[in-house]
């Protein structure tokens, strides 16, 4: 009977793949309950940076002792779930949130973006000396949407695991800073609410963060920093296809456009993240299943940070020194003092 089972299609799959998946599934579980624990919700922390926070603990305790057996399902969630709940994350935003901030959220949006990955590739490798892979995780975790910005850009430029544990220190060190800092310096900016909003939605790291800071200033500063984050979120898939593309032009050989062509590696789950995005703005879904998607989107994601912590070691993060937290506290600053200006120069114009 046991000869039957093991022939079946898919048991060796599931064999190799759910110790690992369940080890990860469990530690995600714990982060989302954590999230919900009233520190961390003040603190702005998201059941995924507690989760590649519980997965870097037992990675570097007692995973060791069992990676022969749940390496495998590890490595199967920080891929194919990692994409999955990517694409999921759709479901959180709509097209039609551009129309509640305007023309100046969106451009206001794109340029935060832009600006802060341009600053964050170029001063790592040419002034902190950093690799590329590296300048870009905490880039794109700075410029677009924190640690899921991070998980997206890490199939696209191939960044190892310890890589991703750096940028995402990042996100939770400066945007922690950002959630006690912003508060306190709003009576002082001359905003009014709602400016404040786009302010804090175009310039802090994490979604939870903005929430934080919004709710604590008011209901408009609240409204418009969602709705700003949220454009910054909807950047994440034609950024990715944009980094895809010069991934592909870089490469030797790439010469002429149709060489680079052929190269590029297209990231499909970011594709696939516009059409849920379309596919949830026409609102023909009904909203217990969307907030049900929404809920297995966190579970997946935060499954996959779990898997990328048990997967990095204590010796790689120290081995990449205080580079880039110099990176990430530049961009920090560049975020609040050069956002502040940019969001000025955008509103002046309207």
């Amino acid at each position: 009977m046991h000869s039957l089972v093991a022939s079946l299609p898919g048991f060796s799959f599931v064999r190799t793949r759910w110790p690992g998946l369940l080890l990860a599934a469990l530690l995600a579980a714990m982060a989302a309950l954590l999230a919900q624990w009233n520190p961390m919700v003040q603190m702005g922390l998201s059941a995924m940076t507690l989760a590649i926070a519980l997965g870097m603990l037992v990675g570097n305790t007692a995973f060791p002792a069992m990676a022969d057996r749940a390496g495998a399902g590890v490595d199967f969630a920080r891929s194919v779930l990692l994409r999955a709940g990517i694409v999921l994350y759709g479901f959180r935003i709509s097209l039609h949130d551009i129309g509640a901030v305007g023309w100046p959220g969106l451009l206001i949006g794109m340029a935060m973006v832009a600006l802060t990955f341009g600053i964050a590739v170029h001063v790592g490798t040419r002034w902190l000396g950093l690799d590329r892979q590296t300048a870009a995780l905490i880039g794109a975790g700075s410029a677009i949407c924190g640690a899921a910005a991070v998980m997206a850009t890490q199939p696209v430029v191939r960044g190892e695991e310890h890589k991703v544990s750096i940028a995402v220190a990042t996100v939770v060190v400066f945007g922690t800073l950002s959630m006690v800092l912003y508060p306190l310096v709003f009576p002082y900016l001359g905003l009014s609410e709602h400016a404040f909003g786009l302010f804090a939605g175009s310039t802090i790291h994490e979604v939870a963060q903005v929430v934080a800071v919004g709710e604590t200033v008011g209901p408009a500063a609240a409204n418009a920093a969602v709705v700003e984050k949220m454009l910054r979120v909807m950047m994440l898939a034609p950024f990715l296809m944009w980094l895809s593309f010069q991934s592909a032009a870089s490469m030797k050989g790439a010469t002429s456009l149709k060489a680079c062509c052929k190269q590029v590696r297209i990231p499909w789950f970011a594709v696939l993240f516009i059409v849920v995005s379309a596919v949830h703005s026409l609102d023909v879904l009904p909203h217990a299943l969307v907030a049900a998607l929404v809920q297995l989107d966190t579970l997946l994601l935060a499954t996959a940070m779990a898997a990328m912590g048990l997967r990095t070691s204590a010796v790689s993060l120290r081995r990449a020194g205080v580079q880039p937290l110099k990176l990430g506290a530049l961009l920090f600053v560049f975020l609040t003092v050069g956002g502040y200006f940019v969001n000025a120069l955008v509103l002046s114009m309207f």
